[in-house]
């Protein structure tokens, strides 16, 4: 029994170490404090940081100068987030969208509300109920409630239809409205403490139009900034776009405590970067007001150091990372879909030299060499193509002309190099020495990446992009399936060199070390990824000495699962609710009776990941692959398998893993095609070397010569 249970064992016990780290927040820096008298939010959808400079938009400029700054992800419940939405998400404080009649094709049509001033001091919005508060509450999956922002302070005042959107309350009426700003709005200002401005927004693709359309919200600023009150912050935001293409929008504070610096928040992570559901829980924590529960979804924003002194060189970072975002998209999706299309040509490839790669006693290679280097050389290349992606970003390739060729030269060029390392490397030579290799290059890439911070990553083409607003720091859904993939087959090819009581160790030291840079909130920031890693580390460590997946070693590895997956959620619920993760916030939500939303929201994002990602072909094909050719008696794989026991156990705890991973993320296939991508084409390879050796223990040895010449003496 305790020979059984020592595996499991050592899962809990060296991850616990590490989960008590986990739970231990670093020193920061002295909290500032933010708080005013008056909260002014001015609203310019459309506003990119491209458009704002220095002589063409000087009052943006010097509000930029002397606030703090970001990029604004302007995530709503619909795509793309028209201005309509934009506003309607501001007042709600959470995922919002107004009912749409068509879908949007190409601009998004001009905020058309019917706004009625029957006492010509406040207004009424007669469509609100309709058109958003029961959409929003009986359609949508994030329960949003428009108005919950203006329901929050005692009155509001709204200037131009969008901010009449914004700060109407959900029964549609709204505390004090003016369709223009006023010469001088200094007492319009200061009627209450919470302000709304539509300044109009700044469409379209031409530059000169996009130039005039800034410099005349900008001059309509003027006067915001001179009337503003005394102790106010004023913000600045872009907050929708204009077509379906999104993009990074201005985000600029200015008030007491945001002198200077990046603008962050919780939900983010990421110095330089807000999300549009903040600024309502910025306004009201600035006023000293409570947050709604459970009404909100993001978090207050604050301000840290760290910006360059000189605008404009501050003004570059969220600028590029705009042109980067914008870039991701159309070149990630010609990226995977070109992996995918190779990787079904190489599966096809490679099954008529499954069936010739095995030799009779006796035989002569059947299958020429030149054929088969090519087609290992060609595998290798696949597995090292999303790393070489990660890799890729390290040269700004979205800043040239044409950059989806500029992309797709750095990755050639660095796909080259790894497989030529890979193919020159000694240990090449022996069966296990290709997908060591590299299964070791994509766990180190992903694990050098959240070490160093995620850079990668961020709006990287393997990576996550902060327009999709899912995700803005530590390891996204490729990164994930990838590194476990380079932590379990690494483990498991390591493990295979030592004796066998040895084993388990092994692949728990390094499965553990995967598991906190997974789910650490200051490096992976995934406790969903560790969770599931965690089970694929308690499956490759039970049967890393070989045998079957019996229903013990199943409960056994279940146990051990649970208990760090118990861990993970008492460290998570422990942190502050803004800083909570994805597991945190859903078991908050099963304590607060909401945990059904959670899921019908994971299982639509499931479907729809399952529906549009060509990640969901990778792991199509593989998969096919797997069951139809490398499993069965001929593929070769099942030999493998029984001679690398511990290469085995890896395999089926990467398969574990992603599957898990997938259900509870809510990503569908998009992990497992992740980790196709690396593992499958080395299960080939591998399956093809052992194949062509399966011979080498039967084959008689050679008789002697004097046999030999006594056999040819009686045939004559």
């Amino acid at each position: 029994m305790i020979r059984r249970l020592t595996p499991y064992l050592l899962v809990v016990l060296s991850l616990a170490g590490g989960l008590a780290a986990l739970s231990m927040r670093p020193a920061t820096a002295a909290e500032v404090k933010r708080s005013a008298d008056y909260v002014v939010l001015v609203g310019i959808p459309g506003l990119r940081w491209e458009d704002v400079t220095e002589k063409g938009t000087p009052n943006l400029w010097r509000l930029a100068e002397h606030g703090s700054i970001g990029s604004l992800s302007v995530r709503s419940a619909l795509k793309p987030t028209c201005p309509v939405d934009g506003w309607l998400t501001l007042g709600a404080g959470n995922f919002a969208g107004w009912k749409r009649t068509t879908p949007v094709s190409g601009a998004c049509p001009p905020l058309n509300v019917d706004v009625q001033r029957p006492d010509k001091i406040g207004a009424f919005l007669p469509d609100l109920d309709r058109q958003a508060v029961q959409y929003n509450q009986q359609t949508l999956t994030w329960g949003a409630v428009p108005g919950a922002l203006p329901e929050s302070v005692r009155c509001t005042v709204a200037v131009g239809p969008g901010a009449a959107v914004a700060a109407a309350r959900p029964y549609g009426r709204v505390d004090t409205y003016q369709p223009e700003l006023p010469a001088d709005p200094k007492k319009l200002l200061s009627q209450c403490t919470l302000s709304m401005v539509d300044l109009g927004s700044v469409s379209g693709d031409d530059k000169t139009i996009r130039q005039t359309a800034a410099a005349r919200a900008d001059a309509t600023l003027a006067r915001v900034l001179a009337a503003r009150p005394d102790n106010s912050l004023v913000m600045v935001a872009g907050l929708a776009d204009t077509d379906q293409a999104s993009r990074l929008h201005v985000a600029i504070a200015d008030g007491p405590g945001w002198d200077g610096g990046w603008l962050t928040s919780p939900s983010t992570g990421r110095d330089g970067y807000v999300q549009l559901v903040d600024l309502a829980p910025t306004a009201l924590a600035t006023l000293n007001r409570p947050l709604p529960e459970r009404l909100f979804v993001g978090q207050a924003a604050t301000s840290v150091p760290g910006r360059p002194a000189e605008l404009p060189d501050a003004v570059t970072f969220p600028a590029d990372a705009d042109r980067e975002a914008g870039a991701q998209k159309n070149v990630a999706t010609w990226f995977f879909g070109i992996l995918a299309a190779v990787q079904l040509g190489l599966a096809i490839t490679v099954l008529p030299l499954l069936r010739r790669a095995r030799r009779h006693v006796g035989e002569d290679q059947t299958v020429r060499k030149p054929i088969t280097d090519t087609v290992e050389i060609l595998l290798v290349a696949s597995a090292l193509a999303i790393p070489a992606a990660l890799i890729a970003d390290l040269v700004p390739w979205w800043r040239g002309g044409h950059p989806g060729y500029l992309f797709a030269a750095v990755v050639v060029f660095v796909l080259a190099v790894g497989t030529a390392v890979v193919r020159l490397a000694p240990s090449f030579r022996r069966t296990l020495g290709p997908v060591s290799m590299v299964v070791t290059v994509a766990g180190a890439v992903v694990g050098l990446d959240l070490l160093t911070g995620g850079t990668l990553q961020l709006n990287g083409v393997a990576g996550y992009s902060v327009l999709e607003g899912n995700r803005y720091s530590g390891v996204g859904t490729v990164g994930l399936g990838v590194f476990i993939t380079g932590v379990l087959l690494g483990a498991g090819s390591l493990a295979q060199r030592f004796a066998r009581p040895w084993r388990p160790l092994v692949v728990v030291v390094v499965g553990g070390i995967g598991v906190l840079l997974v789910g650490s909130p200051y490096l992976g920031s995934d406790p969903i990824g560790a969770v599931a890693l965690t089970a694929g580390v308690c499956i490759a460590t039970a049967l890393s000495t070989g045998g079957w997946l019996t229903l013990g070693r199943l409960a056994a590895a279940s146990v051990a699962g649970v208990a760090v997956t118990a861990a993970f959620s008492w460290i998570e619920m422990r942190r502050p609710a803004g800083e909570r993760g994805s597991l945190g916030r859903f078991v908050e939500a099963l304590g607060d009776g909401t945990g059904g939303t959670t899921l019908q929201r994971t299982s639509k994002a499931s479907l729809d990941a399952l529906a549009g990602s060509p990640l969901t072909l990778l792991a199509l094909v593989g998969a096919a692959l797997l069951w139809l050719a490398l499993l069965r008696n001929w593929g070769g794989l099942r030999r493998a398998y029984g001679l690398y026991p511990s290469v085995r156990a890896g395999a089926v705890g990467v398969g574990v893993a992603v599957l898990l991973g997938g259900v509870l993320g809510g990503t569908g296939l998009d992990l497992a095609g992740a980790a196709a991508a690396v593992a499958v084409p080395m299960a080939a390879l591998t399956a093809l070397r052992v194949l062509d050796h399966a011979s080498d223990f039967t084959r008689p040895p050679e008789e002697p010569a004097s046999v030999e010449v006594a056999k040819g003496v009686g045939a004559a």
